[in-house]
């Protein structure tokens, strides 16, 4: 008798299901939520921020929303992305939907210093580090471009320039490649 071996990817969509029985992927432009939320982000960011239907995932309670890009990723790119949003989907768990709403839009500013949504983000990064190191490889975490990217989702208009402070984040992210086991 064959064994079938599933792929790492594949393996986390069944871990997600049992850990969030209501889990879901949903396409955003299946959403008119999402479409209202984009249409507030170009707004808020004074147009900077256009990518949020196209390129960015969104977590709300159990419900994953993904870009039209989604099916044509790899495999490896969205176990990457799923780890990173089960963080997210662990963290609706522990703080609620309205402990979310509040901590993550609006404590202590919705823009420029935004405290939990920068820890929040911390914590999902970390875990997008850890997964990438283990799908790419170390070199792939400590490479230069790929700091730059995760750091500018900081300091960018992506999330409404959440965390201003560079030399915090650098250190931050230090101590995520020595966690995902990167480390120099």
């Amino acid at each position: 008798m064959e064994s079938l071996e599933i792929s790492r990817y594949e393996g986390l969509l069944v871990e997600l299901k049992e850990e969030f029985p209501r889990f879901r992927l949903i396409h955003k432009r299946q959403s008119g939520f999402q479409k209202l939320i984009h249409r507030a982000l170009v707004a808020i960011t004074f147009g900077q921020m256009k990518t949020y239907l196209s390129q960015y995932h969104t977590t709300l309670g159990q419900r994953i929303y993904v870009p039209d890009h989604w099916e044509e990723s790899s495999e490896d790119s969205r176990y990457v992305t799923l780890c990173h949003e089960r963080i997210h989907m662990r963290q609706f768990r522990k703080f609620t939907w309205p402990g979310m709403t509040l901590l993550y839009l609006l404590v202590p500013l919705p823009m420029g210093l935004a405290y939990f949504r920068a820890r929040f983000e911390m914590e999902a990064y970390a875990e997008s580090v850890r997964a990438a190191a283990e799908v790419w490889g170390p070199d792939y975490v400590r490479d230069a471009d790929y700091r730059d990217h995760v750091l500018s989702q900081f300091m960018g208009a992506s999330y409404g320039w959440m965390w201003p402070f560079r030399k915090r984040l650098e250190r931050w992210y230090q101590r995520a490649l020595g966690d995902a086991g990167a480390g120099q």
